[in-house]
């Protein structure tokens, strides 16, 4: 490349030592150029990639994280058969209030019926 830029140069008039000093400083500065290109983009890519200790420590971060959703599905779990067991037990309670006041209502029935009728 730099002999086509000192071609260029050279037809174009400028003398020999000259032509050889832009065209040295062009394709310096082009390589420069062309390096820090080059360094941005594997700099830009090297932040992208992950290594393999990035997806051991995402793995381990992930198993963290599945034993404590396992642990807060143990403890709904065990929340949900205390929150059944009290409310059967509140069902039981309800029915045999029911069932005794249905007998206590019957008796009081009864006893009022045998004083209407046995008073006559």
């Amino acid at each position: 490349m730099e002999l086509a830029i000192y071609g260029v140069f050279r037809d174009a008039g400028i003398e020999e030592a000259q032509a050889k000093a832009i065209a040295t400083t062009f394709n310096a500065s082009i390589n420069e150029t062309v390096t820090k290109a080059v360094e941005q983009r594997y700099a830009v890519q090297s932040q992208q990639l992950a290594t393999k200790g990035d997806t051991e420590t995402l793995r381990l971060e992930i198993e963290k994280v599945r034993a404590e959703v396992e642990k807060v599905r143990a403890e709904v779990e065990k929340v949900r058969l205390e929150t059944k067991a009290e409310i059967e037990k509140a069902k039981a309670d309800i029915i045999k209030w029911v069932i005794g006041s249905i007998v206590a209502m019957a008796g009081i029935s009864l006893a009022v019926a045998r004083l209407i009728f046995t008073s006559s």
